[in-house]
């Protein structure tokens, strides 16, 4: 019993602590993932632009595409070109990390190659709330590890909390699994409550959220994870060159940039939208990302042709083709999607929106437990001091 007491008065000390050092970047996290969380939803309620009228006729090439968005923005960088289905436009996608970080998409006619919007990614409600959620809207070499380390430590947190919250005996888990409140029940009760019931039923996912989080943001942290499931191919997303020893331009009718999409196209019909990443040289293979559902990234299918022969060139990455994932990959591709909950679809973007208000409320209500049992019992005792000393 007293090893017992000991242990809790322990873990207690290191719930405090770490709460203290985290609890308002655990709370701005949760509250920006909340907010970030149906950004796909409100953009298509928004989005006038990507719908076209369809018409009998082939879509323009990556090349096509490439030379439009150029006429919009001369100077930078084109990071990919996403086709969707029929009566989808084509969206250029535009980013480069230095100088200056640049990030925006131009929207073209699929048929004609006509400019329909143009998209900065880094303006807006949703962009300032990602920001907000990657790096307290601190610059990023700060920020970031600010919001990585510490929701590692909120993972320690949600441990000590359960150590806390167990109960010792029959009667004590009763109360600890129910709100039982009646017209006599103090605020302080309420606010005990709402921190351990509440912070019990939503520690598990908590805890899942909390972790595909600190992979995000952590290398080391994401690789002893995956070593620890038996990965072993690269985690990082590698590019491989050709196997043949042809060089073509990118303008020469026979690369295979002008008819890989017809190409995927045929071998994934039921995609939802196929990306074409150009190639950087002569020498380096293209990239193609096909993506079935929007939003969900683990079961995309990453594939590299050969400039000359069209041929798929394999990749030791754990970013291949779906089918070829072994567990581990599939547990660490899987990462993002069950972060933001749309490895569930829309009801998991419901639960991870909940859980995360959930967890934005912990911090405020530790933090009254905490006033409530040092600041009021202070003043209540200078108080009684200075009545004593009237009388």
């Amino acid at each position: 019993m007293k090893n017992n007491k000991t242990l809790k008065k322990t873990f207690r000390k290191i719930h405090l602590y770490l709460g203290f050092t985290t609890g308002l970047v655990v709370f701005i996290l949760a509250i920006t993932g909340c907010a970030w969380v149906f950004h796909d939803e409100f953009k298509n309620l928004t989005d006038d632009y990507s719908q076209v009228t369809v018409q009998d006729q082939p879509f323009i090439s990556p090349i096509q595409a490439k030379q439009a968005a150029l006429k919009v923005f001369p100077e930078n960088i084109i990071h990919g070109i996403s086709y969707g289905q029929e009566g989808q436009a084509i969206e250029v996608i535009f980013y480069q990390a230095a100088p200056d970080e640049f990030y925006r998409s131009v929207y073209l006619n699929p048929y004609t190659a006509e400019v329909l919007h143009v998209t900065d990614h880094f303006s807006g409600f949703f962009a300032f709330m990602l920001k907000g959620h990657q790096s307290l809207w601190l610059p990023e070499d700060i920020g970031t590890p600010i919001t990585s380390y510490s929701t590692l430590l909120f993972l320690m947190i949600i441990i000590s909390g359960i150590v806390l919250w167990w109960p010792s005996s029959k009667k004590q888990r009763k109360q600890r699994l129910s709100f039982d409140w009646n017209e006599k029940t103090k605020w302080k009760r309420k606010n005990y409550d709402l921190h351990s019931v509440v912070g019990f039923y939503s520690s598990v996912l908590g805890f899942l959220i909390a972790f595909t989080g600190v992979c995000i943001g952590l290398g080391w942290f994401t690789f002893l994870t995956y070593k620890a499931i038996g990965g072993e191919k690269s985690l990082y997303f590698l590019h491989p060159n050709n196997t043949s020893e042809i060089s073509l331009s990118l303008e020469d009718p026979n690369n295979s940039i002008h008819k890989v999409f017809d190409i995927t196209k045929e071998q994934f019909p039921d995609y939802r939208e196929i990306e074409i990443h150009l190639p950087a040289a002569d020498t380096a293979s293209i990239l193609v990302e096909v993506l079935y559902e929007e939003g969900q990234y683990h079961d995309a299918d990453y594939l590299f042709y050969d400039q000359a022969t069209a041929e798929l060139v394999p990749t030791e990455s754990i970013y291949g083709t779906y089918a070829d994932a072994d567990f581990s990959d599939l547990v660490l591709r899987m990462n993002y999607d069950i972060h933001v909950g749309t490895i569930f679809g829309l009801p998991g973007k419901i639960i991870v929106f909940f859980i995360s208000l959930v967890v934005a409320s912990l911090p405020l209500t530790g933090f009254l437990m905490w006033y409530g049992r040092n600041y009021k019992k202070k003043k209540a005792s200078q108080e009684q001091l200075e009545y004593t000393e009237k009388v």
